[in-house]
């Protein structure tokens, strides 16, 4: 991503570092981006995205814009670094002689990153998703009697991530925490093939001469255009994961089979715009995660932690 050259401990390390702070930053608007996405014509709890945070911070308290985050903070480490590492490994091996890589094999090392990262994001995603939207669920219940089963009114309690865990793997297995899998590959694959070629171009234009760095405000704005160009680009197929991921529904809320079934019924049911729900939301999210990924990487920050951690002597 950067122009110097970085030890991949140290790209391991900015990588963690840039998704622990951006996580902290914008998780709020993430949560309102997966609420807007899940309710269904008929159940619409929220109007925007502002709607959505004031309702939550009123029902839930300030801190229930962050429910789900740790497990963002957890995971999002080895997804970075597994994203960025694949990219640069690929980016490594597609190169001939050190030449600029070509716009085609550019898009070929963003699809092997996106393709390796999903080891992590899925699993990732499916738990977030349940804790993200377990407070619309209990709101819609509450203030929605016609949404409410038909068994009637539920108790919804918030669980843990652990609890899920355990509960996807003594139901499904290691299945269950991977659903959504394929629709995950569908959005991960193509935003990094958009992001990571159009970042490196973007960026390249900044640059100091042939061979001189861009200056950091030229890779921070690289880095929120090309984000958040990736983000709009595959938000309709972030709305279908993260419909088939979610696990608890109102009684008048579509189920889904698979990722066509899904597609089908919010065509039928939505219509076309139902796919750019939640697009504004998503870009916000993106922009900022990469723009600060950026800030790290110019700061080198992963090579001063480790200039501090003691040297093993061979």
């Amino acid at each position: 991503m950067a122009d110097k050259q970085i030890s991949l401990p140290a790209k391991l390390i900015n990588g963690g570092v840039a998704g622990l702070i951006g996580v902290t930053c914008v998780f709020p608007i993430d949560l309102a981006k997966t609420r807007l996405q899940n309710q269904q014509n008929g159940s619409r709890l929220y109007t925007s995205m502002s709607d959505c945070l004031i309702k939550t911070i009123r029902s839930e308290g300030y801190f229930g814009m962050y429910r789900g985050a740790a497990v963002n903070l957890t995971l999002v480490t080895p997804e970075k670094a597994i994203k960025l590492a694949a990219n640069d490994f690929f980016r490594f091996h597609l190169s001939k002689d050190g030449q600029k890589l070509t716009l085609l094999r550019e898009m070929l090392a963003g699809c092997g990153a996106g393709t390796c990262q999903v080891i992590v994001t899925t699993p990732m995603e499916m738990l977030k998703i349940q804790l993200q939207d377990a407070g619309r669920i209990a709101a819609q219940r509450k203030l929605m009697p016609q949404a409410v089963t038909p068994e009637g009114p539920v108790e919804l309690k918030s669980p843990t991530a652990m609890q899920l865990t355990r509960q996807l793997l003594k139901e499904k297995g290691i299945a269950g925490l991977y659903k959504g899998l394929g629709a995950t590959l569908l959005r991960d694959v193509p935003f990094s093939i958009i992001y990571f070629p159009l970042f490196a171009n973007l960026n390249n234009l900044g640059k100091r001469g042939v061979d001189g760095p861009a200056p950091f405000y030229v890779s921070f704005i690289s880095g929120c255009m090309a984000g958040s160009t990736a983000a709009i680009a595959v938000n309709p197929v972030d709305v279908i994961k993260t419909r088939l991921q979610s696990l608890t529904r109102g009684s008048q809320e579509d189920t889904y089979s698979g990722v066509t079934d899904c597609i089908r019924k919010i065509l039928r049911k939505e219509g076309p715009a139902a796919f750019l729900k939640g697009a504004y939301c998503r870009a916000l999210v993106i922009a900022p995660l990469f723009g600060i990924a950026q800030v790290v990487y110019f700061l080198g920050v992963g090579e001063l932690i480790l200039s501090y951690l003691p040297k093993r002597n061979n």
